[in-house]
């Protein structure tokens, strides 16, 4: 119906009805709908809306707050009745530009206050309360407001930016328990249904996520733990503006708000300001002029040539450049900050007074554009009679004259945009052995003072580095960050053993990230994580080339405590599902993940390793795990975007080989796998052959996060001609009838790493029942040492050094022993088919009798010392791994050797 005018009424509440009714299409459709909201406007408008008023309309609104239904409705009322009075005192000169912000943003608070704690409360009556893992004190999710709910500025038709987060993980404590990610999720969620969600009632804020570390793609809810890692090593600069303006909106008083913003207040003020500070907002600022400059936003009030962005921009630049050592500059509120920035005399008064005004002038029209209906725009309007309705609200006489005023405004915020952001930035002074033209001869001579021992070599590595490409060819900025953290590798390497090796991959590490400014700045702006990065290179080139192939581990060297804690897998195996399942259908961020997780664990392990924290067993355990962890999570992917599947669970398992099989891993050891299945369905084999394929693919694929395993699937049975997967039937049939021996002595060392169990069941079993077969030894032993003589002559070894792996009493001669003993006496000593690595075999076979003990325990040493020694020279990449003849006494695997075979021809 109408909105009846015609009542007696005051002629002043008229006249300002008739205006509201004309500035805003929205308004009128409401009071149309809704006759009492007339009423009550007309009782209300002469009061300014504040929070109170709005707390105070939602608590007496007769619904059941904490009943989302209830609630859902009653949000959507609360809207239009803040929207309509603030409609019409603004139209109508009644309430500032202040009045209608900090209206706006008390609504968003309130509802999400409201709306989190009905939410809250539903989900503790079914869960519990979530509880710390660490500290045990009950958990909050914080909901941080970014952008103009942050600043406490929201416009009327705004989005709201908002990013969930909580201090601990752990669990609930009610009978059905959840993690405490979970938990917050599904809050998460169900909040944004509340305030989000259009119904016939309407909506009340559109919610925006995106915002949130990964964007759309990452976890909607995230721990203060995993928000510091990624934003110390992913977060980019434009999320430092972003969170300038962050602020905890919900739940009031939040007990942890303090430690969430001592933890990002890092990331958006830096204590110092490095070379690459002016740089990186200079680069800003050529990314704004680009998206400004586009032609179909010039009309656009906010991102347009001198519109609103620019004000907001200009004042947080200078937040960005001095807040870290200012802190009376991390306020929020644009306006204020530009205040703050005339009196401390960092921009000119008169400046600032045009800046003020024309974001006065702007955020009133982007109000005036939004009234018309409800409508989240910044367009200048294009229809003659908007034109003219937009002027008249804004108190001109028609559209021209509206646009004379706005465009000399623009054209003041453009001048001064300009002016900040066309300075040239200062050249800074070089370090003096790395100045510019800088003799050969005389950087050598200040190594050598330094202490290198190598300096010429040194020296032409730092002018090579200096004149080639890479350099030559980096930006500004690049080549600033370079002077900076050469001259601090030259003073590092000399802390080390070897100062011209530490220095040489160093540089190494540099010129492979030295187009990657965001890696530069870190290594500028914590020399702490320089420091261990210098440790970590010097002990192992092997590290240094991994962190130049995965910069994004820079971040990892940050938290040393964590750093050299050993794996515990069934927490990151949760963290990663949990990863996963956030990146939806999406395969390519799936992969990522998992390569990410995959580095991260791999090079905390290097760190432990290189510090002398983890046996080489206990190693090679870890990385088998890790592998295993990744098998299961890459056949599960493949499984789930599988074009064709016959049943939801597939019966397939991979049988891992070789290295991890026998769990002596490497970092760099490649995966020996096969595939069995146990499906009678008739589409098996031919989903399955797809399904292996998918995994080997997905395996072995590099994309640019790099790579997971490369794989060798060569051990199925036939080989390389043989089907990529074999039934559980067809493999038993081959392995009792077909297999040669060398293929028995390759499955002592395997073992069911991934898929069904009860394939994996199966395998174990047929492996058993193979390795427990009576076994002619003199046949045996002659298949053996003929194969062995086969991998001899497939190595030769010319070299006058000892090969640790290969040659005569070498690492493959003990695994052929016990590979012997295995397959010679398991029919009368089953515990010899146990998957438990060579020592322990050893030790076996020496407890059964088969082996002296003495003998057999000095071939544990001696294995033991081959694979450290293998380990050692790999990680300085040393390949093939040798030594001198008389380095390593091998005369125990010799007497060995002798007594199973005769004398090793």
């Amino acid at each position: 119906m109408p909105v009846n005018t015609e009542n007696p009424q005051p002629l002043a509440f008229n006249e300002m009805l008739q205006k509201t009714l004309r500035g805003s299409r929205y308004a009128k459709r409401v009071l149309e709908a809704e006759p009492a909201l007339l009423e009550w406007l007309q009782q209300h408008c002469a009061t300014p809306c504040d929070r109170e008023e709005i707390a105070r309309l939602l608590q007496s609104a007769g619904a059941d707050l904490f009943n989302e239904a209830s609630l859902a409705s009653a949000v959507r009322r609360l809207r239009k009745q803040v929207m309509v009075k603030l409609i019409l005192r603004d139209l109508n000169g009644l309430a500032d530009l202040v009045e209608v912000m900090q209206a706006m943003t008390a609504l968003a608070e309130v509802v999400v206050q409201q709306a989190q704690a009905c939410v809250m409360q539903t989900l503790r009556q079914q869960f519990g309360m979530p509880i710390g893992r660490e500290s045990g004190a009950q958990q909050q999710m914080l909901v941080i407001g970014m952008g103009k709910l942050g600043g406490g500025e929201l416009n009327v038709s705004s989005d709201i930016d908002l990013i969930f987060v909580y201090a601990e993980d752990g669990e609930t404590d009610g009978p059905r328990q959840l993690s405490n990610h979970e938990f917050f999720t599904r809050i998460g969620r169900r909040l944004i249904n509340l305030v989000n969600e259009l119904t016939g009632d309407g909506y009340v804020f559109r919610v925006d996520m995106r915002l949130r570390p990964y964007g759309d793609s990452g976890p909607l809810v995230m721990s203060f733990a995993a928000l510091e890692e990624y934003l110390i090593s992913q977060g980019r600069e434009w999320e430092r503006y972003a969170w300038i303006k962050a602020r905890v909106i919900s739940p009031p008083e939040a007990a942890s708000a303090a430690e969430l913003q001592a933890l990002f207040r890092p990331f958006v003020y830096r204590k110092y300001l490095d070379y690459g500070a002016i740089d990186s907002m200079r680069k800003l600022h050529a990314q704004i002029r680009q998206e400004v400059q586009r032609r179909d936003r010039l009309d656009n009030i906010k991102l347009g040539p001198g519109g609103i962005r620019e004000i907001e921009f200009t004042a947080q630049v200078f937040q960005l450049i001095r807040g870290g050592q200012d802190a009376a500059l991390r306020i929020l509120p644009t306006r204020r900050v530009l205040g703050l920035l005339a009196a401390k005399e960092h921009l000119a008064a008169e400046v600032v007074t045009a800046l003020d005004e024309a974001y006065v002038l702007l955020r009133n029209l982007e109000h005036r554009l939004q009234y018309l209906d409800d409508q989240q725009t910044q367009e200048l309007p294009e229809k003659p009679e908007d034109k003219q309705v937009i002027a008249e609200m804004m108190g001109y006489a028609d559209y021209p004259a509206l646009i004379s005023v706005l465009d000399r405004h623009r054209a003041v915020v453009t001048n001064q945009f300009e002016h900040i952001f066309g300075e040239t930035p200062q050249e800074q002074d070089n370090a003096q052995l790395w100045r510019e033209h800088i003799g050969d001869e005389e950087l050598a001579a200040g190594l050598s003072e330094l202490g290198y021992r190598k300096a010429a070599d040194s020296a032409q590595h730092l002018l090579q580095l200096r004149g080639g490409l890479r350099y030559q060819q980096s930006s500004e900025r690049s080549r600033k960050l370079l002077d900076t953290l050469i001259p601090r590798f030259i003073k590092l390497g000399v802390r080390f053993d070897d100062p011209d090796a530490t220095l040489s991959r160093l540089l190494a590490v540099l010129e492979a990230i030295s187009r990657r400014s965001a890696y530069l700045s870190f290594l500028v702006e914590y020399p702490q994580a320089l420091d261990r990065l210098a440790k970590l290179v010097s002990s192992s080139s092997w590290a240094a080339d991994y962190l130049a192939k995965h910069p994004a581990l820079f971040d990892e060297l940050l938290a040393a405590r964590e750093l050299y804690q050993p794996p515990q897998w069934p927490l990151i195996e949760e963290d990663l599902t949990a990863r996963l399942a956030e990146c939806g259908p999406d395969t390519e961020r799936q992969l990522d993940v998992l390569h990410h997780v995959q580095q991260e664990q791999i090079f905390h392990l290097l760190a432990m390793d290189l510090q002398g924290l983890l046996p080489l067993e206990k190693l090679s355990d870890h990385l088998s795990d890790l592998a295993d962890l990744m098998l299961r999570h890459v056949l599960a992917l493949c499984w789930a975007i599988a074009r064709k599947r016959h049943r939801d669970d597939a019966r397939f398992a991979i049988i891992s080989y070789g290295k991890l099989g026998g769990k002596e891993m490497g970092y760099a050891s490649d995966l020996d796998m096969i595939f069995l299945y146990d499906d009678d369905h008739p589409d098996a084999q031919e989903n399955y052959a797809r399904l292996g394929k998918s995994i080997n693919t997905l395996l072995g694929s590099y994309t640019a996060t790099g790579r997971l395993y490369e794989t060798d699937l060569r051990l199925r049975p036939n080989g390389a001609s043989g089907l990529l997967v074999s039934s559980v039937e067809a493999f038993a049939d081959y392995q009792q009838h077909h297999a040669w021996v060398w293929e028995h002595q390759a499955l002592t060392r395997a073992r069911y790493s991934a898929g069904d169990a009860a394939v994996g069941a199966a395998f174990e079993e047929i492996r058993r029942q193979v390795l427990c077969r009576e076994r002619d030894h003199a046949k045996l032993r002659e298949e053996i040492v003929a194969m062995r003589q086969k991998m001899h002559d497939g190595h030769p070894n010319a070299s006058g050094l000892f090969d640790i792996k290969h040659d005569a009493g070498g690492m493959v001669d003990i695994e052929f022993m016990v590979q012997y003993l295995v397959l010679a006496y398991s029919c009368q000593y089953p515990q010899l088919t146990a998957n438990a690595g060579n020592l322990a075999l050893l030790k076996l076979a020496a407890e059964a009798g088969l082996i002296d003990a003495d003998l057999a325990e000095r071939n544990r040493v001696l294995y033991r010392t081959l694979r450290q020694n293998q380990h050692r020279m790999r990680l300085n990449s040393d390949a093939p791994c040798r030594v001198a003849a008389d380095e390593i006494d091998t005369s125990a695997c010799r007497q060995l050797w002798a007594q199973l075979f005769g004398i090793y021809q």
